[in-house]
């Protein structure tokens, strides 16, 4: 007859010490899987807008990032913003050179799509409608979350990249064009993937969409 040999209280207590642990672990690598958790997401229907016609919805994976645009500091690049929103350019757009708790930059319609990366080639694609003229004149304070047309080191060519600021640069007032400021969801942009090595990221986060609320 075989005898059933009990645990000893200190077994038990191992038992448990090693589930907790176990769980712990667990919990801990899904959290930092879950870059989003704890960032919270706006819905843009439950907000009311003074200018609802200036106002772009940014998704990510995150969730939603509010822009109001100003067509009365830089109408010329509002307009050319909206003309591609309008056309759905952006949708599938990476993120493609980020510096951390500084700028995200995205908007390469040429090289940047998901589904047709060149990473080779990104940050001097074209959107096909020409450059447009800088518009650097009003005052405008490049404060956390502005949101600005980038351009090469010429002035006047500004096409479809833009770039949103994490942190005050006022250096960047009178060089680049502005368009507009986040106004919720500056906290979703800082979850954007970046590199540690370069300013440029492998297997860069996207943007899912960019529409007009009205």
């Amino acid at each position: 007859m075989i005898k059933k040999i009990k645990a000893t209280l200190f077994e038990k207590l191992i038992l448990v010490f090693l589930i907790l642990l176990g769980t712990f672990a667990l919990s801990f690598t899904i959290f930092l899987k879950n870059k989003c958790l704890f960032v919270k997401n706006f819905d843009p229907q439950k907000i009311k807008f003074d200018k609802p016609e200036n106002i772009a919805v940014l998704n990510t994976d995150c969730g939603n990032v509010i822009i109001e645009l100003y067509p009365e500091i830089s109408p010329n690049a509002v307009i050319r913003f909206k003309k591609l929103v309008n056309l759905s350019a952006y949708d599938d757009v990476a993120f493609h050179r980020v510096i951390k708790d500084k700028l995200v930059q995205g908007g390469d319609i040429e090289f940047g799509k998901k589904n047709q990366l060149d990473y080779g080639k990104i940050g001097t694609g074209k959107s096909g409608l020409g450059t447009i003229k800088s518009e650097i004149d009003a005052e405008f304070n490049f404060i956390k979350g502005s949101v600005g047309l980038a351009r090469s080191l010429k002035y006047d060519t500004e096409d479809s990249q833009f770039f949103i600021i994490l942190d005050d640069e006022p250096l960047f007032e009178g060089e680049y064009t502005p368009i507009g400021k986040v106004i919720y969801g500056i906290k979703i942009l800082e979850k954007v993937k970046y590199s540690h090595k370069t300013e440029y990221v492998l297997r860069p986060d996207f943007i899912n969409s960019i529409r007009m609320y009205k």
